[in-house]
């Protein structure tokens, strides 16, 4: 009989928060972003912008494998409507954000529109230079590629691979997404009795009044719940906004405020009602942390959220409740 081997494997930590940012960055940056900047945009100006800054036989070839144009070349048409995709572009034809925004290559100006999803004037008067780098690039990639890998599914696993190594290394990941998984979780289960609709990135419930709330992952905030006001998609009230600093490192934590407020007052903008943040050290000093981020109008400790209990976990239930409509579990069974 041979001797008994003990396997003892750490718990993998850094694929779960892999996990977690993957998730917020299908919407900022992979195809799924893609697609939904497609959906709000005129059709017929992309098609003006393909016919200009690709060639037919390009075209002909996806086309032929039931493919638009967009999903492998860029359009100054998308690239106005959503900055962001540039980081699409790159991450599909490889290179690295290192490799891409540098002086040598010309792309370096344009390293907001991916980061920040800015497109300043002077980005603005190069960018039909930029779609026609991108596009040579793409074009090689096309036709060095087999037709028969030709799918929408292979590109997309194509820029996984260049974002893979960039998450590993830390580049535009936060540290400690976890905790952005674990305040979605235990949001989803305050309002579990009104869940119509969940996905891995949207939870979707029907509040007392009869609207639709949406809870979604977003890239900055982390976390937004928004209210539907009529049976138009595109017409919300802007609720709740959640940061999530996931860092445990109690050194940095004035420098993750910092990085909240900064969010939240994009948040405010935007018309919502609550901006909170949730940290991930638990000696946070609360009146020196809201004279750091005056934006934020709650700071909770994720380890309480975490518990579903005490008083900070109360006060983060009660408010979720009362904010997007849901009656607590207590009402709901007195009705029966």
């Amino acid at each position: 009989m041979g001797r008994m081997v003990t396997i003892s494997l750490s718990n993998p930590d850094l694929q779960v928060d892999f996990a977690a940012a993957l998730v917020q960055l299908r919407d900022t940056y992979l195809q799924e972003a893609l697609f939904t900047t497609v959906k709000k945009i005129t059709l017929r100006l992309v098609d003006r912008d393909l016919a200009e800054f690709a060639t037919d036989s390009d075209l002909a070839l996806l086309a032929s494998k039931g493919l638009r144009g967009e999903i492998i070349f860029a359009t100054p048409t998308i690239l106005r409507a959503n900055p962001y995709l540039l980081g699409y572009y790159r991450l599909l034809l490889g290179y690295s954000q290192k490799q891409f925004y540098t002086a040598s290559t010309g792309c370096g100006k344009f390293k907001a529109m991916e980061a920040d999803g800015q497109l300043s004037s002077t980005c603005e008067t190069s960018l039909k230079d930029l779609c026609n780098g991108l596009n040579k690039a793409s074009s090689y990639l096309l036709n060095s590629m087999l037709a028969t890998s030709l799918t929408r599914s292979f590109l997309d696993d194509l820029t996984l691979l260049t974002l893979g190594p960039q998450l590993r290394g830390g580049t535009n990941v936060k540290i400690g997404a976890r905790g952005i998984v674990l305040v979605f979780d235990a949001i989803k289960a305050i309002v579990e009795d009104n869940v119509t609709r969940t996905s891995t990135r949207v939870i979707e419930i029907v509040n007392a009044a009869s609207r639709k709330v949406l809870i979604e992952f977003a890239s900055d905030p982390d976390i937004v719940i928004r209210e539907q006001l009529c049976s138009r998609k595109e017409d919300y009230r802007n609720i709740i906004a959640i940061e999530i600093k996931g860092g445990t490192d109690f050194s940095n934590i004035h420098n993750r405020i910092g990085e909240a407020e900064k969010s939240h007052q994009k948040a405010k903008a935007q018309g919502f009602a609550e901006c909170w943040t949730v940290v991930n050290v638990d000696r946070i000093d609360i009146p020196t942390a809201m004279r750091e981020s005056p934006s934020t109008n709650r700071f909770y400790r994720l380890s309480q959220i975490v518990s579903g209990e005490g008083a900070e976990y109360s006060d983060f239930e009660g408010r979720i409740r009362s904010l997007t409509g849901v009656p607590s579990k207590s009402k709901k069974r007195k009705k029966k």
